[in-house]
């Protein structure tokens, strides 16, 4: 069974950092070689942060490269999702997304950061930035 479970959301203000962690269990850490970060701010469509494949390569969004960055702990079965100075607009709910492969050839970045790649998504964690 495929699981994914984010936590580290919570409340901070602009400038300031957290780090989102997305545990996942050991069967899916051993078959998901594709992971990443999308976000869903209120009224808004579902947004593609950052993704991490298995060969290292990533994909991070225009509006996050610089003050975002993502990484995996193999040992601890873990992807996680670092964010510095933090700012207003990145107030959202947070998701950790995992698929099988990072193959395709119709999405725009490689790895993908299209929304419809994924097929495992996790509940999501809440961050909030205020000004």
């Amino acid at each position: 069974q495929v699981q994914l479970v984010e936590s580290g959301g919570g409340s901070v203000q602009a400038g300031g950092s957290l780090r989102l962690s997305c545990a996942a269990s050991k069967y899916t850490a051993s078959i998901m070689h594709c992971m990443a970060w999308f976000r869903q701010a209120p009224g808004k469509d579902f947004e593609g942060v950052a993704v991490l494949d298995s060969d290292g390569s990533t994909s991070v969004a225009d509006s996050v490269r610089g003050r975002f960055t993502i990484s995996r702990d193999n040992d601890k079965n873990t992807l996680y999702l670092q964010m510095n100075n933090l700012k207003p607009e990145d107030t959202a709910m947070y998701f950790c997304v995992a698929e099988r492969s990072c193959r395709d050839e119709y999405c725009p970045t490689d790895p993908p950061l299209c929304g419809y790649h994924y097929n495992y998504w996790g509940q999501g964690t809440q961050v909030t930035v205020s000004s």
